[in-house]
């Protein structure tokens, strides 16, 4: 059977903890420079810091979505399955700096992917394509009788039309 997963890469599981990890020990040093017979944490903190950042990624792991001939399942703390013939578009949306793929389902559900995900500090080179793929694998597997659900809110060129006529 088919399928394609898509998960973090290894420099964005490991970018929530090395910025912690550097401004650990920095203060550590500045700490045994300034005062060097202080009674402080000394290096064991930052060192304890340091031992635990390659845990992350495995931590992260489960994180991503797998795409199959009938579905997109969905990884996180919860496992969710949209089926393909539910889904009624794939877009991608920038929030605070990332930018990520969201799946709209027919009921308006809107499920916002946590990978495949870019931005800063942790770029995904090949996010495009990724979103790519999501969405070719979605035209390729809704089934022949899809059929796109009537929007509940008018579209931009409904807007604007009504717009010129009531001016």
């Amino acid at each position: 059977m088919e399928r394609v997963r898509f998960r973090l890469t290894w420099y964005q599981r490991m970018m929530p903890a090395l910025p912690a990890a550097v401004v650990l020990t920095v203060l550590s040093v500045v700490e045994q420079i300034a005062f060097p017979a202080s009674p402080g944490v000394g290096f064991a903190f930052p060192a304890g810091m340091w031992l635990s950042v390659p845990a992350l990624p495995l931590l992260s792991a489960p994180y991503g979505v797998t795409l199959t001939a009938s579905s997109a399942v969905v990884h996180g703390l919860r496992r969710r399955t949209i089926s393909w013939g539910d889904v009624q578009g794939i877009w991608t949306e920038s929030s605070m700096g990332l930018r990520r793929i969201v799946i709209c389902e027919g009921d308006g559900r809107l499920t916002r992917l946590r990978a495949p995900v870019t931005g800063f500090p942790a770029r995904d080179p090949a996010f495009e394509e990724k979103f790519r793929t999501i969405g070719e694998w979605w035209l390729r597997h809704r089934g022949p009788d899809w059929s796109p659900l009537p929007q509940p809110w008018p579209n931009r060129a409904d807007r604007a039309d009504r717009a010129d006529r009531a001016h």
